[in-house]
C-alpha cells in the first residue's frame, strides 16, 4: 500500500529531523512530501513515530493511505508514477 506522507512544520529543526527521519521510509516527491511503500503494520509504527517528533499545536502532518488499485491510476506530470522499491537487490 501507498502511503503518502505532507506536512507543514513551521520549525526548522523539528521539520529537518522529520525529513531526515522519513528518507528511511520512502521516496520524497516535493519538500514536504513523501510517498512510502509500506504494509500496515509498517504503516502503523511510521504513524506512532511520527507522532512522538512533531507537536500537535504547532504542526501539521497527513497521511494518505492509497489502495493499490488506487497507485496503478495515477496521473503524472513531471516526475515518475510511484513505484515500490524493488523486493531484492543483487549486490
Amino acid at each position: 500500500m501507498l502511503v503518502v506522507v505532507v506536512y507543514d512544520i513551521p520549525d526548522d529543526k523539528r521539520r529537518s529531523k522529520l525529513s531526515n527521519f522519513l528518507e528511511g521510509y520512502g521516496q520524497r516527491i516535493q519538500l514536504s512530501v513523501f510517498e512510502c511503500f509500506l504494509n500496515l503494520e509498517e504503516m502503523r509504527q511510521l504513524y506512532d513515530d511520527v507522532k512522538k517528533r512533531v507537536k500537535a499545536s504547532e504542526d501539521n502532518v497527513r497521511f494518505y493511505w492509497i489502495s493499490q488499485e488506487a497507485v496503478s491510476r495515477v496521473l503524472t506530470i513531471g516526475g515518475e508514477s510511484p513505484q515500490p522499491p524493488p523486493k531484492y537487490y543483487v549486490i
